[in-house]
């Protein structure tokens, strides 16, 4: 089984720190570079779940609830990765796309905290 524990890792700092984070800051673009995140995750885990089929967006829910919508989407993501793991039909490897995905978090938390 793969070991998505980077991502979860990844997942749970930024989201604690969209948490954490004052409401201006969150007002000054952290919010919606999370949001762009946790749709990009959600993404990415509802096209190893459901293959073909269109994926739904995650809706903008205010600044308030990023931190919860990137945790979430973060953690499907890692349970559709461990799920992926023994399903060779995939277009990349399993492991390949939860190194991405942890590359897309750090990233995002770098813009957001710019």
């Amino acid at each position: 089984m793969l070991d998505t524990s980077p991502l979860s890792a990844a997942v749970d700092r930024f989201a604690d720190r969209l948490r954490a984070a004052p409401q201006s800051r969150l007002q000054q673009g952290m919010a919606a570079v999370a949001l762009e995140l946790a749709r990009e995750l959600s993404v990415r885990a509802q096209q190893l779940e459901e293959p073909g089929r269109a994926p739904r967006e995650m809706p903008d829910a205010g600044i308030f609830v990023v931190g919860d919508q990137v945790a979430v989407a973060g953690r499907d993501l890692a349970e559709a990765l461990r799920g992926a793991a023994a399903a060779p039909d995939t277009a990349k490897a399993p492991s390949e796309v939860l190194d991405e995905a942890v590359s897309l978090v750090e990233q995002a938390e770098i813009r957001a905290t710019r």
